[in-house]
């Protein structure tokens, strides 16, 4: 099949489908037992992501069991620092953590000149999972955001406030923006990598863009993601591009009203008569399910994926969930969710 005709692709470009397609975030994760097992093969996690090997059998792992519309490449948002050379190590409980950036001097020790060689196993496994996927399976490559990335570069780790990161960006907004550019460039260089190793859709995570101020989201979020998809469609124009922005409330308008993307991604706190009339009409919509409704499943669940479904499913969208899948999450809940979502039609 061809990439034009795979049903994320054709929903993104506001084509008429028969059903919305469905794909969920972290799909491939620790509520899979076949995961777990395939985490303990590798080592650490870090391993994991930069085994091609085992990375393509992690992704297609939901796909086997499931039949998701799409995969995603199994990787993380961090191999991009790491790759322009900040230490990075995951460390169970903890999460990941990083030799922090705190001041001009640690961002100069950061380069491109080793970028791509040491992010060549994830293009390996792009290169794979293009090849392994059924036919009917979209690809979707993906990186972190600028503005999340650079917390995470300049926290060490996970943040309650972001409290440096601010203070970094608010002080010296003009040394903050080198930094930003520097993500711009490494993100983007290494999104068009993906799709010439074989990614037929991008998506760009911007976790912590709720944690902005107003302003601070067009500046911090908003314009270096646009940046990075301009960039991209420089080189690669058909190649449709989801971006979410998390928690940042009625700025989600700010992004679909400059719609320089195909697919924004929602969390579970939009409303959806506020999103259907506000932002539908500019862009596809992708979300919003509670992760912790996917846990509870039953008619709790099934209830809220209908609301859902009535509410957008008549327009260009990609059922979700407003955030990733999480560990305690039962894989036949999955499962109802994806027949509920299929058995759907307009």
């Amino acid at each position: 099949m061809q990439t034009a005709d795979k049903l994320l692709v054709k929903a993104l470009k506001g084509e008429s489908v028969k059903r919305p397609p469905i794909w969920l975030m972290r799909q491939a994760g620790r509520y899979l037992p076949e995961y777990r097992a395939t985490r303990t093969k590798a080592g650490s996690f870090l391993d994991l992501c930069y085994n091609p090997e085992l990375a393509v059998e992690v992704t297609l792992q939901p796909i086997r069991r499931f039949g998701f519309d799409a995969a995603i490449l199994f990787s993380d948002i961090l191999v991009v620092p790491h790759a322009l050379g900040q230490e990075l190590r995951f460390e169970e409980g903890r999460g990941p953590l990083l030799d922090a950036i705190v001041d001009d001097a640690g961002m100069a020790r950061l380069a491109m000149d080793q970028f791509h060689s040491r992010l060549k196993p994830v293009y390996t496994a792009v290169a794979g999972l293009r090849t392994a996927l059924p036919p009917e399976t979209a690809l979707i490559g993906f990186a972190g955001a600028p503005w999340t990335v650079a917390s995470y570069m300049i926290e060490g780790g996970s943040s309650r406030d972001y409290a440096k990161t601010k203070a970094w960006a608010y002080q010296r907004p003009e040394s903050f923006q080198r930094l930003m550019n520097l993500l711009v460039d490494a993100t983007a260089s290494y999104l068009i990598a993906q799709i010439e190793a074989g990614a037929e859709v991008l998506q760009i995570f911007d976790s912590w863009a709720g944690a902005l101020d107003h302003a601070g989201l067009l500046r911090w979020s908003l314009q270096p993601m646009k940046a990075i998809v301009d960039r991209v469609r420089m080189s690669h124009p058909e190649v449709p591009v989801i971006v979410f922005p998390r928690a940042c409330g009625a700025g989600y308008l700010d992004f679909a009203r400059t719609a320089f993307m195909h697919g924004l991604g929602l969390d579970s706190g939009v409303p959806l008569d506020w999103a259907f009339t506000q932002l539908q009409g500019r862009v596809a919509l992708q979300g919003n399910l509670d992760p912790q409704l996917l846990v509870a499943g039953g008619e709790a669940m099934r209830s809220a994926a209908g609301k859902i479904l009535d509410a957008w499913g008549h327009g260009p969208f990609i059922f979700n969930l407003g955030h990733g899948i999480v560990p305690e999450t039962p894989p036949q809940h999955v499962e109802d969710l994806v027949k509920q979502v299929q058995a759907w039609h307009r």
